[in-house]
């Protein structure tokens, strides 16, 4: 870490056991009464070195996530390492498999740079996958080239259960290697960004055994086997809290927390099944890393805005289906917003682009809002699109751009 942080040595427990006291779950030690978990690992211990204080240092996009004053928008893309970029698809040509792409710290660099070296945006996130670190807590899973993500014995009754243990992080160091060269190889310049799937949509892959359009099996497991639902979710909970502290440890800036599939429930179920586990991993980094900024997206958010600031992190990501200025408002303050530019724009004749960026952003007004697209980067998006993207934002300055918006409003006239 950098020579501005101060060490908060601590060791990462876990408070929130109520859900496994009420299955007769021992939460110290994971030892099962009623359903038990194999302890193939023990829980790994590390100290933890976090950001304590603001910095003036500090990049650009942290300062904005923090509420600090900027002088422009910091912008990042999701997905902006990828298959549109020319670049990665001969490098994916060599290395055909996503997995060996994803695992292996010497390629997760090249490409995590790729977009860095090509556009210079203001986060450079890691190349990974929010199923990476299943393994390394018993589950298995592949990628196939037409099904994608495959989990081949899904986790659906208490007898499942038992196959998981505690995260073992050491299964996971091409990750932790990964972003201690980034942090190195961007310096100062750029955030590095760690990101990490919410316990619910973790779960939608574990328990329908990979991609639904559905979601019909884990959606009537609420009701017909919500007890082992439950314990799936804590025990997601507490893997990903450790996860999200072994990132910052390792030289992540900033966490985003995917709920990618979070908008596939009705707000009611949302509030039940994924914002309780969400809030509990907030609480455990909270306290480990107190002034690391969480993000959290979902897909389909315009019905979570409000329960989505409950869960207490610093900033919610907006996708284009919400209005920024509507989205602002119903947020109130106090709260960072990340996008929210629809990644379709990225293919329209770039004035059009460039009179987005500028909507958008007048939008935001001049603090607290992190340039974004909506949704990832398309496949087939132009790199130039991409790189005007990013020209666009760098030359954005508040204090002129907020004039020139002042200037162009019509008089009242009374």
């Amino acid at each position: 870490m950098s020579s501005s942080t101060s060490g908060c040595s601590t060791t990462l427990g876990w408070k929130s056991c109520n859900l496994f006291v009420q299955l007769g779950l021992n939460c110290s030690g994971f030892n099962v009464v009623s359903v038990p978990f194999k302890e193939k690992s023990p829980v790994r211990k590390f100290s933890v070195a976090c950001s304590a204080v603001s910095s003036s240092s500090d990049p650009l996009l942290v300062k904005a996530a923090r509420g600090d004053p900027v002088s422009r928008p910091p912008a990042w893309m999701m997905r902006q390492a990828g298959r549109y970029m020319a670049v990665y698809r001969k490098l994916a040509e060599k290395y055909p498999s996503f997995r060996e792409r994803s695992e292996t710290t010497d390629l997760i660099v090249e490409i995590s740079l790729q977009p860095w070296e090509a556009f210079k945006p203001d986060g450079v996130i890691i190349f990974s996958d929010i199923l990476t670190p299943l393994p390394a807590f018993g589950i298995p899973f592949d990628i196939e080239e037409v099904r994608g993500p495959v989990i081949p014995s899904p986790t659906r009754s208490k007898e499942g259960l038992k196959a998981l243990h505690p995260i073992d992080l050491e299964k996971l160091n091409f990750v932790g290697d990964s972003l201690k060269i980034l942090r190195q190889e961007v310096g100062g310049q750029a955030a590095v960004l760690g990101f990490v799937g919410a316990p619910w949509t973790l779960a939608t892959y574990i328990v329908e055994g990979g991609t639904t359009r559905t979601y019909t099996t884990i959606k009537s497991m609420c009701h017909t086997a919500p007890h082992v639902l439950r314990a799936l979710l804590s025990h997601l909970a507490q893997a990903i809290a450790d996860y999200i502290v072994f990132q910052v440890e390792s030289g992540a800036h900033c966490i985003q927390i995917f709920d990618s599939w979070g908008g596939q429930l009705p707000p009611d179920m949302w509030e039940r099944w994924s914002k309780p586990y969400i809030e509990e991993i907030v609480n455990v980094v909270r306290n480990k890393c107190p002034k690391v900024p969480l993000v959290l997206y979902i897909n389909g958010n315009g019905g979570l805005l409000e329960r989505m600031k409950g869960t207490g992190v610093d900033v919610i990501g907006l996708d284009w289906t919400v209005d920024m200025a509507d989205g602002i408002k119903r947020l109130g303050g106090g709260i960072s917003v990340q996008g929210n530019v629809d990644p379709a724009y990225l293919f329209s004749p770039l004035p059009a682009l460039t009179e987005e960026i500028q909507r958008v952003v007048r939008c935001a007004g001049p603090r607290r809002h992190i340039l974004n697209l909506g949704h990832g980067v398309l496949v087939g998006t132009p790199e130039a699109a991409v790189a005007h993207f990013f020209e666009v934002a760098r030359s954005l300055k508040f204090d002129t751009l907020f004039q020139d918006q002042a200037a162009e409003e019509p008089e009242l006239v009374v």
